[in-house]
């Protein structure tokens, strides 16, 4: 069973004291199945979220920290110019604590850090929100949870910050809630809280009370806290507290006594509300909108108070080009070394871009990043993106609009407070500078994405292709061909989709892929084909009103079955060709195609398991009681063989889905997938996101479900991920882990190397013909073993074409001597003049001839005794297609 939490109940003090569990979050937890080490890194995209917040810390040098609204919290490592998550503890009991709504970093003993988290304040997120609190920059946290929610990915989310740590008395801390909930307060280090009774406005502003799902109609709250240190002394608390307000009418509050009372600040701007204020040099600056944000705001402007003399002004920055402006202002930030330079955003100007504006004189004028003058754009800065080349997004936009853009929903950008040259500001990236001044005497500003290590991505889907490449499908960004597992790719999926929901290929002729999605993009479509393994695309025909859902292409590529989210279920009997609406399965149902028979397909819904054997014309209801929700996969190379995760459990069928057997061990699952055989074993690994014994997590089987193993830990959760999960055909024990806001993950054991291969070979597919495949089974050569110990093994994974086509073909490598190889070198015979089109995992002259001498990678020539190392290949064939004779031989340590 699982450790159960520390738990202690603590009153807050003051008026209107309320309960709140104090949680210890545990560094481990015991687990009835058997845990193995595993090393979980990301799969490198670098951004793909929202960046909704970034935080200096005001009296240490180089700690910054930043938020997102579904992946978590970072911190800065200068060392390295990375960030580092900080939340990956949270699991799936507190998913939501994955949306941080803020962060406050400790202005007295920088070593505290604290954060504001939960999620979503309607139905969808089951939990209450937190106060986390860490002594040590984020390593370990103790939690306070609160007796309401908190929407880290509500509307609203880009404000604040709401929570503030005074910098004169840091025990003091307050909390601008939402919902109406109010103004919070706590006097012993975020440890217990209690609400400010006495404070006089929660708020009012509601993006839209009528939204039938509850995600716009909730009041969006207290939405800034601010002090004025210099009203106070260091020890004591600080009088001078100015609180922002979702109010359009009254949108700022104060205190000149320490918070003991509140009033309205008179003279105060109306018909639009402060998104950030900030204290300096005796003024009190805020930047507001009509709208709460990160999408929409349709005006605003940008005030200063003087608090001496109670007088505001306004210095709002004129729009390039002229005219009123169409968007909101935030990313408020004041220079701590130049006081009177001030920086705010339009951040809800979408067309042409974002705006970023600069001033050095207290607001009485301002510098924009870029000018638009008789219908010309002047760019006043670089957007160097070369580390992260997809941030162009596929666009190729007509002027002023540029790509990539400088940004947009920019409602983070902070200078830093020890260098005025160095400048990050957030959204869909991270972006930064380090010579910020230059815009000050008419030079450029040079921008960088400063965001390596920040996965905050929504996976949907996870292929991993048998000749190389893994594909992810995402959300806001569509998704990638991941060659190199370590590098940033070039671009995303053209024709681009902003959303891929499904991706899959033909078994049999595994060229041949398909992936739908939605596009708002003229010369794209909601569905796109590939016959090079994703090299490239094409988009195809799709029914009226379809996007989104799920895919299945059948083992033979000769049939295309989609389930759209919104439009019904269809098949088409050739790829990119025309849609037919197919019968007896489910709106929405999931559907996957049998890997062997071309003839079957199969589909989900509300627990009942649906076939088709007419190539998804017609499905007809199989087995029942499988759960309320759910997902499945069919097994490579093994006729009707099924994997089906549930909310009641794991369950598995051998006859198509006639009946399932339930995994005794399992009381729920989320998802499940295949990868390559334990050494000395035929049948696939199986990985999935499952409660295995009690206790959720990731599990892996390498003997069909009879034992299994965890390899994720209570430090690697990730919050509600798993959505999407698969091995690797190629290596053995490694898994791909789709999050919901963390990126790609992938991990691999980190004992003694069972398969050599580290990293996935670059692919540069060779494009199938449109036949239909006819495939044998597959074949495997004897395994000869070499007088020095040498075995070499050669499979068949699959063939396409009719009387000439292609074929795919590995060869296994096996150390069988008593002692250790530094290399080895593989003769590949082939009898009927098939010619090699592609190789990886090994190193051969291509296209070349028989016979092929093929040796080693330089990450996969050394074997211990027992150990084995895997070459695949692509190749053409004509007339006959027999195997080939294989030998190998060795080089001994």
């Amino acid at each position: 069973m699982r450790k159960k939490l520390a738990l202690s109940v603590a009153l807050a003090a003051g008026a209107a004291a309320v309960a709140l569990v104090t949680v210890n979050v545990p560094s481990a937890s015991a687990s009835a199945a058997p845990s193995v080490p595993y090393s979980w890194r990301n799969v490198r995209l670098d951004a793909g979220g929202f960046v909704s917040g970034i935080v200096f810390n005001p009296t240490e040098r180089n700690l910054i920290y930043a938020r997102t609204d579904v992946g978590g919290a970072y911190r800065w490592n200068q060392s390295t110019s990375s960030w580092t998550p900080m939340l990956d503890w949270v699991g799936w009991d507190r998913w939501g604590w994955n949306g941080v709504l803020s962060l406050a970093s400790d202005p007295v003993s920088p070593a505290r850090v604290y954060a504001a988290v939960g999620m979503y304040l309607n139905s969808w997120d089951p939990n209450n929100g937190a106060i986390l609190r860490s002594a040590d920059r984020g390593n370990t946290w103790q939690v306070t949870e609160l007796p309401f929610k908190v929407g880290g990915n509500m509307p609203g989310r880009g404000m604040g910050e709401r929570l503030a740590v005074d910098p004169n008395n840091n025990n003091v801390l307050y909390f601008g809630a939402e919902a109406g909930q109010g103004l919070w307060r706590s006097t012993d280090a975020g440890v217990t809280w209690s609400r400010v009774t006495n404070f006089p406005n929660a708020g009012n502003y509601v993006q839209d009370p009528a939204d039938p799902n509850e995600y716009l109609t909730f009041n969006q709250g207290v939405v800034w806290v601010a002090f004025d240190k210099a009203s106070g002394t260091s020890g004591s608390t600080t009088p001078g507290i100015y609180v922002g307000v979702a109010d359009l009418q009254n949108t700022v509050y104060r205190s000149i006594d320490g918070g003991s009372t509140w009033e309205r600040v008179a003279g105060q701007p109306t018909g639009a509300f402060a998104h950030q204020g900030e204290v300096a040099a005796g003024a009190l600056y805020i930047a507001t909108s009509d709208k709460g944000g990160p999408y929409d705001g349709g005006t605003g402007a940008v005030s200063k108070y003087q608090i001496s003399t109670g007088t505001w002004t306004n210095i709002t920055p004129p729009t390039p080009g002229g005219g009123d402006n169409w968007y909101g202002f935030s990313g408020l930030s004041i220079d701590k070394q130049a006081p009177d330079t001030v920086m705010v955003t339009g951040y809800s100007s979408w067309w042409p871009d974002t705006f970023i504006f600069r001033s050095t004189d207290a607001g009485a004028t301002w510098r924009p990043f870029w000018d638009y003058t008789n219908g010309n754009r002047t760019n006043h800065y670089n957007l160097d993106i070369s580390s992260v080349p997809w941030l162009t997004y596929a666009a190729q936009p007509s002027p002023p609009e540029q790509a990539p853009k400088l940004g947009w929903m920019t409602e983070a950008l902070e200078i830093d407070p020890f260098n005025s040259d160095r400048m990050m500001y957030g959204g869909a990236s991270v972006y930064g500078t380090t010579n910020l001044t230059a815009l000050d005497t008419g030079g450029t500003v040079n921008l960088t994405p400063m965001v390596r290590a920040m996965e905050s991505s929504v996976v949907t889907d996870l292929v991993s292709h048998p000749s190389g490449p893994l594909f992810s499908g995402l959300l806001d960004i569509g998704g990638f061909r991941h060659t190199n597992l370590d590098a940033v790719p070039a671009l995303m999926y053209t024709p681009f989709m902003s959303a891929v929901t499904s991706l899959d290929y033909a078994e049999n002729n595994p060229m041949w892929m398909v992936r739908v999605g939605q596009t708002d993009r003229t010369n794209s479509a909601n569905i796109a084909y590939s016959t090079d393994a994703g090299a490239n695309w094409f988009t195809g025909s799709v029914p009226d009103g379809a996007q989104r859902g799920h895919v299945a292409i059948n083992a033979n590529a000769s049939r295309v079955v989609w389930s759209s989210e919104n439009a019904g279920v269809f098949f088409s009997t050739s790829v990119g060709g025309s849609f037919s609406p197919s019968s007896g399965l489910p709106n929405q149902a999931r559907i996957e195609a049998d890997r062997v028979n071309p003839n079957t397909f199969y589909g989900l819904s509300g627990g009942t398991f649906y076939v088709s054997t007419d190539r998804g014309q017609s499905f007809t209801a199989a087995a029942t009681d499988l759960g309320s929700t759910g997902q499945f996969k069919t097994m490579p190379g093994v006729e009707g063989d099924i994997w089906l995760a549930s909310d009641t459990g794991l369950y598995h069928s051998t006859n198509s889905g006639s009946t399932f057997s339930k995994i005794a061990a399992s009381s729920s699952a989320v998802s499940v997938g295949f990868g390559a055989p334990a050494p000395g074993r035929t049948n696939q690994a199986l990985y999935t996101m499952a409660t295995i014994d009690g206790v959720r997590g990731v599990h892996r089987s390498d003997d069909a479900g009879i034992s299994w193993v965890r390899i994720n830990d209570d430090q690697h959760q990730y919050g509600n991920a798993g959505q999407a999960i698969t091995g690797d055909p190629s290596v053995y024990g490694r898994v791909y882990l789709g999050t919901d806001g963390r990126g790609v993950l992938v991990a691999d054991p980190t004992g003694p190397p069972t398969s050599t291969p580290t990293s996935r070979p670059p692919t540069t597919a060779t494009s199938q013909p449109p036949t239909p495949p006819s495939v044998p089974p597959p074949t495997t050569s004897p395994p000869p073993t070499g007088a020095d110990g040498c075995s070499a093994t050669f499979l068949r994974i699959g063939q396409w074409g009719t009387g000439s086509g292609g074929f795919q073909g590995e060869v296994r490598v096996a150390n069988a001597a008593t002692t250790g190889t530094t290399g080895w070198t593989v003769t590949m015979t082939f009898a009927n003049g098939q010619i090699l089109s592609q190789i990886w995992g090994g190193r051969t002259a291509i296209p070349g001839s028989s016979p092929y001498t093929v040796v080693n990678e330089g990450w996969n020539g050394a074997l211990s005794p027992g150990q084995t190392a895997t070459f695949g290949f692509l190749g053409n064939w004509n007339g006959i297609n027999n195997p080939p004779t294989v030998s190998c031989a060795r080089t001994p340590l």
